[in-house]
């Protein structure tokens, strides 16, 4: 997959490479299903990050729209990738693979 973001899976060892693929892919199908494509997830987080790195008067009010969508899809795209794991600390970290222009 070529999306302008990559995912780490944290917290769990000891897991086979395919187990690791499939939980990576029911994440990126469940963020992509909530937010839309690798790009609009990427214009989500980064919203999301802007919102949380400053006050609520320094972010437009489309940043703090948009930032307010990534909490809800990131719990349930992380509930669906991580459904196969049990009670575990495993959690999903996602990388950016571009800056934003």
């Amino acid at each position: 997959m070529d999306k302008p973001y990559s995912l780490s899976l944290q917290g769990i060892s000891d897991v086979p490479l395919a187990e690791i693929i499939a939980a990576d892919t029911r994440f990126i199908k469940t963020l992509e299903r909530q937010l839309g494509d690798g790009d609009s997830v990427v214009e989500v987080y980064e919203a999301w990050l802007e919102a949380n790195e400053n006050s609520a008067t320094e972010v437009s009010a489309s940043t703090w729209e948009l930032a307010g969508r990534w909490p809800k899809a990131f719990q349930a795209a992380q509930q669906a990738g991580l459904k196969n794991f049990g009670e575990s600390d495993a959690y999903f970290e996602l990388h950016l693979e571009r800056q934003s222009a």
